[in-house]
């Protein structure tokens, strides 16, 4: 089963569906992992009910960062900005389906770090987000 999850890891890091930058965007937020160097930038349009009308990532580093970023785009499209904000870190490892170690962790969970710090609004981002 976990190849079958790492196949899935390496389409989205190979071809990310969505990848881009929105402009003009509702949203917007960048953060690094200063462990590794990744980088993942978020923007987010907003419709006029308070749901996610459209998302796209940028950023570099590894398969696991891209993947993540990539796959948790997708599963916030359509949904309320209410709905995001409560999203936690067992979203994004169920997304990946594989366990990872600390390190890797921090890889897999800078997209929800990223997204929540710009949905909230914070001038910062800090891994309380992500628990």
């Amino acid at each position: 089963m976990d190849d079958l999850y790492r196949e899935v890891i390496i389409e989205h890091y190979k071809n990310p569906g969505y990848r881009g930058h929105l402009d003009p965007h509702d949203i917007m937020f960048a953060d690094n992992n200063p462990l590794c160097g990744d980088h993942i930038e978020i923007t987010v349009q907003v419709d006029s009910n308070g749901n996610v009308k459209d998302a796209r990532f940028e950023g570099h580093g590894c398969a696991i960062s891209q993947a993540s970023a990539d796959l948790l785009v997708e599963s916030i499209i359509g949904k309320p900005l209410e709905e995001v904000k409560q999203l936690n870190k067992q979203h994004v490892l169920d997304m990946l389906g594989i366990d990872l170690g600390p390190v890797r962790l921090k890889c897999a969970l800078l997209s929800l770090k990223v997204l929540k710090a710009g949905v909230y609004g914070l001038g910062e981002a800090s891994d309380e987000l992500v628990e």
